[in-house]
């Protein structure tokens, strides 16, 4: 199966979906949640009476909770969003809303949120650079006919592609539906980066290997011989853990949806990243180095 050959299309197709992801990122952003942000957050549920927004927004109007976001979790449930508050104001909360289950209450205060923002994009920016770097050095004595640079650079573009597309269709779901996100995004996201590379890893360590062994054909035809050779492996991996994910995000509580979906999302590409994006990449590379030789 020629893989590599068909390059082209692989690029446009990537090409469209990181352009329209990008382009949500800059346009709208992504909204936050009260781990960023700060601000109070409690799930409830309505024992005696039916869901109805506005009549929780009439009873809660006079504590002063500023703007209140309600979200409905089946025919009784809801989670509110509101102003970061005391336990006092907390407990009358509760009162107000009659006869309610409390199911979750977590409050962050503005300055946690801010520094949790910042350390989330540091602990981002930090593991791309170790992943990158680490991959030029395991791949240091492989310098014929790709420096080994260039074999992070590669990864490189396959984890950007990686991470923009979960992040452009939590943007999208952000402004369209208002989905927010928190430490658990972070966390799937760091999740993906480490999933991808070592689906990347495994198919350069196979080209390495090609390479060293000298078998026939020119470099092209070695990356091709070498993705064939290990991409029903990284589909059955990736296979696995998909289903594990699809079970957790279909019978999977309101809290961990989110993350499952994060993460199917990052799989998926991750392993398609690996196969059609970072190994036809190197094959280009190789190319454009011919030229300016």
């Amino acid at each position: 199966m020629n893989i590599i050959k068909h390059r082209k299309f692989y690029f446009i197709f990537s090409g469209f979906l990181f352009a329209v992801s990008l382009a949500s990122l800059i346009l709208w952003g992504l909204k936050l949640g009260i781990d960023f942000t700060g601000g109070s957050l409690l799930e409830v549920e309505l024992r005696n009476q039916p869901f109805s927004s506005q009549e929780i927004q009439d009873k809660l109007k006079p504590l002063d909770l500023g703007e209140i976001n309600i979200q409905p979790t089946g025919e009784r449930g809801a989670i509110l969003r509101f102003k970061n508050v005391d336990e006092l104001t907390h407990q009358s909360v509760l009162s107000s809303l009659g006869d309610a289950e409390e199911k979750r209450f977590e409050s962050v205060g503005p300055m946690v949120g801010e520094e949790l923002k910042s350390r989330a994009i540091w602990a981002i920016g930090l593991s791309l650079i170790m992943i990158v770097t680490y991959i030029a050095w395991a791949f240091r004595k492989v310098s014929r006919p790709v420096p080994s640079w260039q074999y992070g650079a590669a990864a490189l573009v396959a984890l950007f592609h990686d991470v923009i597309i979960p992040a452009g269709v939590f943007s999208l779901l952000g402004h369209f539906w208002g989905v927010e996100i928190g430490l658990l995004f972070v966390t799937a996201l760091l999740t993906v980066l480490g999933f991808s590379v070592h689906d990347t890893i495994v198919v350069f360590d196979r080209i390495r290997e090609n390479l060293h062994r000298g078998l026939g054909g020119d470099f092209e035809e070695k990356v091709n011989a070498s993705v064939n050779q290990t991409i029903v492996r990284s589909i059955n991996t990736s296979f696995t853990v998909l289903l594990t994910l699809l079970a957790i995000y279909f019978l999977g509580g309101v809290t961990v949806k989110l993350f499952a979906l994060v993460l199917i999302i990052g799989v998926a590409f991750g392993t398609y990243s690996s196969i059609f994006i970072a190994s036809p990449l190197l094959v280009v590379l190789e190319r454009w180095g011919r030229k300016k030789k």
